[in-house]
């Protein structure tokens, strides 16, 4: 489905510079971090998932950051279309949230993406240059002695730096564009991500059967228990959702704080034989 004047991207984490002045239809939350990413990429207007709206309305995070900025917002009903999936967003998505420029150019809660994207090609680029301070660090190690690394989103894992640690993402949980390839972009001893609702299809937790096929333990934490966009927020607040047959193995179940997860991981001695036995099977 093409129509002038609107990008369709699974994630926004890797627009060019041909979104520049167009609606740009992501698949990704709808967190201040990716509304940051639209705005230096220039775009018109955005459209992103509301992920269960969430702890904080973090979900909706999007808005007020580009409201801030002039630049018009939107978010569709993370029920409506599955997160990750631009296609199904502009194809089936319902608007959920709007900020104060896209309701200026008619975009309005109840109507259909496709309707709100084509309205929002009147917005304009935001005048101001964005500012966000992209959030990667260490919180802390295990006992074994395993980084605990956050990130505010996955992209943000660094290549050999963090295999074979334990990464707390605020992104959330799904498949971009349902290619297993792009789960984790690291070999990580565990990572934890942000359930989005689960929403559509289940589409917030489906990252991790992909991790399972890895050895790669992953869980998701609810997304009223922790702010999506935030990997500390996962780490310090967030509540185990879902986990995959890795992390269950390890002793990881839904309920527990990911606090606490990250302990058992980091003291499960059965972590490379399981990853071992996974990659011989794959072999």
């Amino acid at each position: 489905m093409k129509h002038d004047g609107i990008h369709l991207a699974s994630t926004v984490t890797k627009l060019g510079p041909d979104c520049a002045g167009m609606v740009v239809v992501g698949g990704s939350h709808g967190g201040a971090y990716p509304g940051y990413l639209a705005a230096k990429a220039r775009a018109g207007a955005v459209i992103l998932n509301d992920a269960g709206i969430g702890k904080d309305d973090a979900g909706v995070g999007c808005l007020a950051y580009c409201d801030a900025l002039d630049m018009a917002a939107a978010t569709v009903s993370h029920m409506s279309a599955r997160i990750g999936d631009a296609e199904d967003t502009i194809a089936n998505g319902i608007i959920s949230r709007v900020n104060d420029a896209a309701r200026a150019v008619g975009c309005v809660e109840g109507m259909s993406c496709l309707d709100a994207a084509l309205a929002l090609r009147a917005a304009s680029p935001p005048d101001a240059s964005p500012e966000y301070a992209e959030a990667r660090g260490i919180v802390g190690h295990t006992p074994a002695g395993l980084r605990l690394v956050y990130l505010d989103s996955s992209s943000l894992v660094a290549r050999g730096e963090d295999d074979g640690q334990i990464v707390l993402c605020g992104s959330h949980g799904g498949l971009v564009a349902n290619q297993p390839r792009l789960a984790l972009q690291v070999d990580a001893a565990a990572a934890f991500f942000n359930d989005a609702g689960i929403g559509k299809d289940g589409a917030g937790v489906t990252r991790l059967p992909a991790l399972d096929a890895r050895g790669i333990a992953a869980a998701t934490v609810a997304a009223m228990s922790a702010r999506i966009g935030d990997g500390r927020s996962t780490y310090e607040d967030g509540i185990v959702s879902r986990v995959n047959e890795t992390a269950r193995a390890a002793g990881i179940a839904p309920g527990m704080p990911a606090r606490e997860a990250t302990t058992i991981i980091g003291t499960w001695r059965g972590h490379d034989a399981h990853r071992r036995h996974n990659r011989e099977t794959e072999d």
